[in-house]
């Protein structure tokens, strides 16, 4: 069996140190940072397959990290860590390309969990099934190697928007609820707060794809429903 590697961002030594031990027991193998910039380069250097990042660290905030992390290359799905409920924090954690978030105290149960499903979905059974090759519009999206191209050039998208794409892509010109939408792409029930997850990402992914995000023309919003990608 394959033994998932993550890295722990996080400057409180007895979170940081019930975590490792809890996730340690769980089968994983842990990397500790207690400093964002140090997580940063580790993560560059080590491509760990999933990285929990608290948001206050001592040299900086987990959201430009998570951001730099994401200008350099690093894909690999992101969990952030607060202490903050409010509604703008969560956006903003995932705005900077967080893949999710959780917010403190929260349960052990509740973050293996979240970890599980991301895994699953990074590198699991739902990773490569069905065709390798879709087609949305006139992106090519490659699975296989973790890809979407534009003709020649590629479009660099987090393992969570290639999903997100890739689930669009697989029913084209059928609206999606965010519930079908989140159970699909993240494993998760329908809530008003993780529907603000959906939202994001759509938003995060037409930066990426489409020609005028303003104005898209083929990932479309279905008033008081969901999306649908128009192919």
């Amino acid at each position: 069996m394959m033994t998932h590697h993550l890295l722990l961002v996080e400057d409180d030594p007895g979170i940081a140190g019930s975590l490792q031990t809890a996730l340690i027991r769980e089968g994983y193998s842990v990397h500790w940072k207690v400093e964002g910039k140090a997580g940063v380069l580790y993560a560059r250097d080590h491509t760990p397959h999933l990285i929990i990042l608290d948001v206050r660290l001592p040299d900086g905030s987990g959201f430009d990290f998570c951001r730099e992390m994401r200008t350099l290359g690093v894909r690999q799905p992101v969990i952030m860590l607060t202490v903050q409920s409010e509604e703008l924090d969560k956006v903003i954690g995932l705005e900077m390309g967080a893949d999710d978030y959780i917010t403190k105290p929260f349960s052990l149960r509740e973050l293996l969990s979240r970890i599980r499903a991301h895994l699953r979905r990074a590198y699991g059974e739902y990773a490569l099934s069905d065709s390798d090759m879709l087609y949305a519009g006139d992106l090519v999206i490659d699975r296989q190697r973790g890809k979407v191209l534009r003709g020649d050039d590629v479009i660099n998208v987090t393992p969570t928007e290639l999903r997100l794409l890739t689930y669009l892509a697989q029913h084209p010109n059928q609206v999606l609820s965010r519930g079908q939408i989140l159970d699909a792409v993240w494993g998760y029930e329908n809530t008003p707060d993780t529907e603000q997850v959906v939202t994001v990402n759509i938003r995060r992914l037409r930066e990426k794809v489409e020609f005028d995000p303003g104005n898209p023309m083929l990932v479309l919003t279905v008033p008081g429903i969901g999306y649908k990608l128009v192919n």
